[in-house]
Parts: C-alpha cells; structure tokens; sequence
C-alpha cells in the first residue's frame, strides 16, 4: 500500500514555516509578506489538487512500462535498490529540471516555483499544476530498470521532502556539506535572477550533478528573487497560465511556421527575428520594486480568513476523496478554486474581485447543501451563514470607479488581465 509521505508531512511543513517567520521576526529579517506567502501556498494547493484528481493517469505510464517493458526483477525490499532508486530519481530530477530551464514548454511549467519575489519556506511549497504531467516521463528509465513503483514513489516524494528545508535565508553555508548536497546557499542561487545566477544550480539533493555536467555556481552576490518578467499577480490561477499565454503570443505574432514551433521548444529569452530576436537577462538591483500592492487591514483579514476555510476544504477533500459521488468532487474542486482565485484578486485590488467573492460565497454553499454529503454540507451550510456576515461587516463592495473597496478605503487595480 503506498504511504503519501507528502501529505504527512504537511503539519510539519507549517510548524517549520511558523518557526521561520518567527525566527525572522526576532532577527528583524522582512523575508515575508502576507499576500505572497498566501500566494504561494495557494499554487501548492492547485498542484495537489490537480495531482488527486488525475493521479492515476500522472504514474499510468511508469506503471505500464514496469509491469510488461522492466529489464530486471529488482526486490523492493533490498536496501541497495532503495539507495540506487534514491539516487537515480534525483538524477531523473537534475535533467528534468535542468531543461525545464532550457526549454520554452517546460519553462512555462516550472516558472510558477519561482515567480516569488521572497524567498522563505512557503515558496517551496510554491508549485506549478501541470508540472507533474511533464516531469514523469524523465522518471521512466528507472521503471525500464525495475524499479518497483512503489520504490519510486517514495523516493521521489523523500526527494521533494528534501528540498523544502532549503528555501530558506536563515541558514548560511554548510561547511563540507556543500561539496556534496543541494543547501540553502546553492538553492538561493538557483532562485536568483541576477544574470550570473540564472540556469544554475539545478539538483534536487545531490550538487554534484551541476558540479559534474558545469551547472554549478556559488553564492557570491547578494541574489534578487523572482523572474526576468515578474508576474506582478496574487492570482493562482494566472500564475500557472501567465507564461503560456506569452508563448501563444508569440507563436501567433511570428510569420514563419518553423519559428512558430520554436517559440515552445527554444530556450528561454529566445524569440523569432521577426519579433526582435534573442531578449537576454536584464540586469538586477536588490533596490528593485517588489509588486506589493496596498490593501486595507480589514479586507486582509477577511481574505486571509477565505483563504484558511479554502485550504482546510483542500486538507479534507483527499480524506473523503473516494467517498464522494462525481457531482460533490467538481462542486468541491470548483470552490477550492474559486476561492483562492478570490483570495488572490482581493489581495492585488483586481476589478472583479469583490463581485466574484460575493458570487462565490452565496452560490457555493447554497449548492454544496443540497448536493454534498456530511461533512460538507453542515461546513457549507454554517459558510451560508457566516462568510456573508464578514462580507458585510468589513464593507465588502465594488467602488464607484470599479476597483474592490472596503469601507472607504480604495484598493489600488493592479490586476492580472
């Protein structure tokens, strides 16, 4: 039976999260701010909701290549198959990785990770939805070698457990353990735009695969987090979707079919002749404008309140994932969207922020009482109650200039398309 070591892991993450921000607060270090740390963990939930509901077709393909195509019978109960399968997923992990920084289609997946502009130990838990689908196939050797799929899936999920612990700033240099392991100081690089810092530093545990195939930098200068084209949105949903609509752009704006193909598969910072050619990496100051727009406290609060109902729904839908008839799953999925789409929108002042959350919090419920089973329907039907009430006593509205308003306060519009 497959043990999902990820979901266990999630109270620990949070526990170490709150360990950080205190740790900063005490060392007067701003390396959080609430709107981006609400964002990040919000593109964590898509992914994992994304990863529940098409779990089976994401591993269909190792399954299907271990059972007729392995080469050898590799027992999942001897220790040198689990060590070798460690090391051959973080292997597998290095070269997905690496090309999803040289490659235009993969880029436009693995770019969610790193649109952050902080860094801290939420932005490890800042994932791309569609990333899963194409890491998978980089993993297939391993089941042509024999290794079981259970083997695989917890190595790869100690791989991912791995990773968390060194998003943070808080941890200097390791000593000898930077010759051999991925610490924070190599992963800060990785998450750098800074010119000297981009494509590099690619492995998951080990850092010997840069060192090995030249990825490999050190932190030398001080890195400024984030992408070349910050993303300057709270939304979830367009962060997954931001660089693929510039692709599509591209695509569509360039005349020649050959360079139409190329827009997905070149690396990034390429574009067509026509289009103006090769955009290299702008240079950096650590003096750069952060998107931060102003928000009132009130409907801070407000939405940081959605936005822990919205992520409590994502904690108990996989526990009762199988349980549910198809109808409860989409109304489910539907609000755990919406909702954070929401979130995001109240937070960066879109437009029609403030008209979805009233749409959200008086339709959802309405319907998820009289289609979902317990415990849904009793948590919907206290939300019937509830959620409007905050809504009204924060002054939740759309202002006569358009922008979300709470009381008198105007939100700046700062919005993704």
């Amino acid at each position: 039976m497959e043990v999902d070591y990820i979901t266990l892991a999630v109270p620990a993450f949070f526990v170490l999260i709150a360990l950080e921000l205190w740790i900063t607060h005490r060392r007067g270090h701003a390396y959080y701010r609430l709107n981006d740390s609400l964002n990040d963990l919000a593109t964590g939930v898509l992914q994992q909701l994304v990863t529940l509901l098409f779990a089976a077709a994401i591993v269909a393909g190792y399954f299907a290549i271990h059972a007729s195509s392995r080469l050898f019978e590799l027992p999942a109960d001897d220790l040198l198959v689990w060590i070798g399968c460690f090391v051959g997923v973080d292997f597998a992990y290095y070269w997905f990785h690496r090309l999803s920084h040289e490659i235009n289609f993969l880029w436009a997946a693995h770019v969610v990770h790193h649109q952050s502009e902080e860094y801290n130990l939420t932005v490890a838990l800042r994932q791309s939805a569609l990333q899963p689908f194409l890491s998978i196939p980089f993993y297939w050797p391993l089941a042509l070698l024999g290794v079981p799929p259970l083997v695989f899936l917890a190595c790869s999920s100690f791989n991912t457990l791995y990773q968390f612990w060194i998003h943070t700033r808080e941890i200097g240099t390791l000593g000898p353990l930077e010759r051999i392991f991925m610490t924070p100081s190599h992963h800060r690089v990785h998450h750098g735009r800074n010119p000297l810092y981009i494509d590099r530093n690619h492995g998951g545990t080990f850092i010997v695969w840069d060192k090995l195939f030249g990825t490999f930098e050190p932190e030398s200068e001080a890195v400024v987090y984030g992408v070349t084209k910050p993303l300057a949105s709270w939304n979830p949903v367009w962060a997954n979707l931001d660089y693929w609509v510039d692709l599509g752009r591209a695509a569509r704006a360039t005349r020649r079919w050959r360079d139409k193909l190329l827009v997905f598969l070149a690396r990034p910072g390429w574009m067509p002749a026509d289009l103006g050619g090769f955009q290299a990496a702008p240079p950096v100051s650590p003096d750069l404008t952060k998107f931060d727009p102003a928000v009132d406290a009130r409907l801070a609060a407000y939405a940081t309140f959605q936005f822990v109902q919205v992520v409590g729904l994502s904690v108990v839908l996989p526990i009762v994932y199988s349980s549910l008839a198809a109808p409860a799953r989409g109304l489910i999925t539907i609000g755990i969207v919406w909702g954070l789409a929401n979130v995001g929108a109240l937070f960066e002042g879109a437009r029609w922020g403030a008209v979805s959350e009233w749409g959200r919090i008086l339709a959802m419920p309405i319907v998820a009482v009289a289609l979902a089973p317990p415990p849904f329907g009793a948590i919907a039907g206290a939300a019937l109650l509830l959620n409007p009430a905050l809504a009204l006593f924060v002054g939740l509205r759309r202002g006569e200039d358009g922008p979300a308003t709470v009381g008198a306060a105007t939100i700046r519009d700062e919005s993704c398309p």
